[in-house]
């Protein structure tokens, strides 16, 4: 294989044509950047949707965005008789929730519908997740599923545990017979 093969062989790969000049076909997507204590914030940097090469060498998109899974944001903290739980749901029917509660964990289920159907070409940026997301969570305390409650407010999730105060202690006296 000669250097111009090689040249010709990567070019192809990384879509840049003769020139240098890489092709504008495709839409981009935001990398997400994870800063400390797990916050994320969206990166400046773009990168290309993720591509793979069929039997026949041509370039086809995956279905990886509709078929995945995504997870579900959460803030969890706690006050001194409940531990809450809240997620930005914007965009999401109450009927399209699913939360599961055990007395030591919680587990939410939902989907998030497009409205309105977009072709991948005409995408300039791709941030918003849509379709499955799911999380779960192993609760800190145990808590009392049967008073949990549930609230959705200006596209926010809010769910309140009742604790079970397990460390209360009841003195029993002994009587003589």
């Amino acid at each position: 294989m000669s250097d111009n093969d090689k040249k010709d062989f990567f070019a192809k790969l990384l879509g840049v044509e003769e020139g240098g000049n890489k092709k504008e076909t495709e839409p981009l997507i935001r990398k997400p950047k994870i800063k400390s204590k797990g916050k994320i914030e969206a990166s400046q940097e773009l990168v290309e949707k993720p591509k793979i090469l069929s039997d026949e060498s041509s370039i086809i998109e995956p279905d990886f965005f509709e078929e995945a899974e995504g997870s579900l944001i959460l803030d969890v903290y706690q006050t001194s008789s409940s531990i809450i739980v809240e997620s930005a749901v914007a965009g999401v029917n109450p009927e399209d929730l699913d939360i599961s509660i055990t007395s030591d964990s919680i587990s939410i289920r939902g989907k998030r519908e497009k409205i309105e159907k977009v072709e991948t070409k005409d995408y300039l940026f791709q941030e918003c997740y849509w379709g499955r997301f799911s999380r779960s969570v192993v609760l800190p305390q145990e808590v009392d599923p049967d008073r949990a409650q549930a609230a959705l407010k200006n596209g926010v999730l809010k769910i309140v545990l009742p604790k079970l105060n397990k460390q209360k202690t009841k003195k029993l006296k002994v009587k003589f017979n």
